[in-house]
């Protein structure tokens, strides 16, 4: 059985865009490939703005929920 990859959670609560994607993105380079980063947000244009980076970037957005004001987002690093 595989082994889960680990996760680490970022809270970018507070943050306006665009920090919050460029903060994700800092972490991101350094995590390992397969890695998930759980990003938790309050912006709204995060709703927008982190599925574009991923796909921009390369990274799959396994998951985008919301959580009352936060907007949580699972993203597996390339």
């Amino acid at each position: 059985m595989a082994q889960n990859r680990s996760e680490i959670t970022l809270d970018l609560s507070g943050l306006l865009c665009p920090l919050p994607v460029l903060r994700a993105r800092k972490r991101l380079l350094e995590m390992d490939s397969g890695d998930v980063l759980k990003v938790i947000a309050t912006d709204p244009m995060s709703a927008i703005d982190m599925p574009h980076f991923c796909n921009e970037q390369g990274h799959t957005l396994l998951e985008q929920a919301k959580d009352g004001e936060a907007l949580i987002f699972r993203i597996r690093r390339k």
